[in-house]
């Protein structure tokens, strides 16, 4: 099964980009693609291989949503993802951060569907959803915070 394939440009520096999807990620993740909804919660991206991804409600309750399998800042982050599913079922995200003449060409590869069997279409499709709706979050968070692009 084809993985999900999307690229994008944000106005900010690849470093603005990288820092602002894994150490402000609470500031700018919708709480409709959270486990809690909580409006307080924290998200957590531990920064090295091995770190938890993980969201915190305002009561401490944790929901663990995947692992950090690469680290490479500021040009690229691999992580499996769980978010609502067993860790058995994880998925894997890449991405990656490259200058561009107005900022950053971010690129998203999501992959490993196929080890889902019956279930991989249906995943397949919600998480294409969960994208298109997150996307335009993390491009607002970086145009309101971003650095100047280098030129």
């Amino acid at each position: 099964m084809e993985p999900l394939e999307l690229e994008f440009r944000v106005r900010c520096s690849p470093e603005h980009a990288f820092t602002t999807w894994t150490a402000e990620t609470s500031r700018w993740w919708p709480r409709d693609h959270t486990m809690s909804g909580d409006d307080d919660l924290t998200v957590t991206i531990e920064p090295r291989p091995g770190g938890r991804i993980f969201e915190r409600a305002t009561d401490g309750t944790e929901h663990d949503w995947g692992e950090v399998v690469v680290w490479e800042p500021p040009a690229r982050l691999v992580y499996l993802w769980h978010l609502s599913f067993d860790r058995a079922d994880a998925t894997e995200v890449e991405i990656t951060f490259a200058p561009d003449a107005d900022g950053s060409i971010v690129r998203i590869e999501h992959r490993g569907w196929e080890h889902l069997g019956a279930v991989a279409e249906e995943r397949r499709a919600r998480n294409q959803h969960g994208w298109d709706t997150l996307i335009p979050h993390f491009e607002a968070a970086c145009r309101v915070t971003g650095s100047p692009a280098r030129r």
